[in-house]
């Protein structure tokens, strides 16, 4: 029976031991409030690097005990996040979390060639769980935040990491919706061609561990009344656990209009990486982040 609220995902963690969290450039109030919320909770142990007199001015403010981290001093926004990378490198994290430094220079850190966190040939994406008020059950979405336009590749590999997370959650065979803006398998859209061809290799055991159907719109992945109105029958239909996104725009857009409209809480990391890279969006809640540290404490 997989957890169907993101706070169950405290308690899951809590099964799998405590691990070893590095947070970069660390000097907002919503990262060391989530850090601070997952060390009270013993989900981890926690390193931040950042300006340590900010950190520590900050956690002041919000009556936090800063001698309960471990905080590493660089001013410098990218040196920062380097050095959060580097300290994983070293054996001394098991996790990554981004802080107040931009996506752009988080994901540069990782990317390094020589320094950075990749695994040859692998394929980094972007996967978010969201607790939906307008939806029965939590939903697993990607890629967010990082392919522009992935190709079926990179589609096969996004839909393997979105039936990994479910199973990690406690589905036991996930759904996933390959999302295009119709249902019907139009030769003139690539994502509906995509679509198509991804849910063959699924028939044929080339993609296992959940079902795979698509392509599907939005609309008949998650509503059943939709999907028996136009008469789409299967698995997935209606009923999804994971949505898989044709392109960095559909997926960015699904992400906050779900945070944005309904105020749906996200735990979202980065897949691909030797460790799972917390990835939240600097706006994001202080819950929001909790609850990312403690998807990528289940996943590391």
């Amino acid at each position: 029976m997989g957890i169907t609220k993101l706070d169950q995902l405290i308690e899951l963690v809590k099964t799998k031991g405590k691990k070893r969290l590095v947070a970069a450039y660390a000097n907002d109030s919503h990262t060391i409030e989530a850090v601070n919320d997952a060390v009270d909770n013993g989900i981890v142990d926690a390193v931040l690097t950042g300006n340590s007199e900010v950190i520590k001015k900050t956690c002041e403010d919000l009556n936090i005990d800063y001698t309960k981290f471990k905080i590493v001093h660089e001013e410098d926004e990218m040196k920062a996040t380097s050095l959060a990378v580097k300290i994983i490198n070293d054996g001394e994290g098991d996790i990554l979390m981004k802080g107040l430094v931009s996506t752009d220079k988080y994901m540069r850190a990782i990317l390094h060639k020589e320094n950075g966190l990749m695994i040859p040939k692998s394929v980094l994406t972007h996967v978010a769980v969201f607790e939906n008020p307008a939806y029965h059950k939590l939903i697993i979405a990607s890629d967010c935040a990082i392919i522009p336009e992935p190709d079926v590749k990179q589609k096969t590999i996004i839909t393997n990491y979105c039936i990994k997370i479910g199973h990690a959650i406690g589905i036991e065979k996930p759904k996933v919706a390959l999302i295009a803006a119709t249902e019907q398998v139009s030769a003139g859209m690539q994502a509906c061609v995509d679509a198509a061809i991804l849910s063959k290799m699924a028939d044929r055991g080339q993609i296992k561990g959940g079902y795979v159907d698509g392509p599907l719109a939005l609309d008949v992945a998650i509503d059943k009344e939709s999907a028996e109105t136009k008469k789409i029958i299967g698995n997935v239909a209606g009923d999804a656990d994971c949505l898989v996104f044709p392109n960095i725009e559909s997926g960015n857009v699904f992400y906050k209009a779900c945070t944005k409209f309904n105020n749906s809480e996200v735990a979202a990391n980065v897949m691909g990486a030797k460790v799972p890279c917390v990835l939240s969006s600097r706006g994001d809640t202080a819950k929001t982040k909790l609850y990312s540290i403690a998807l990528a404490a289940i996943l590391a």
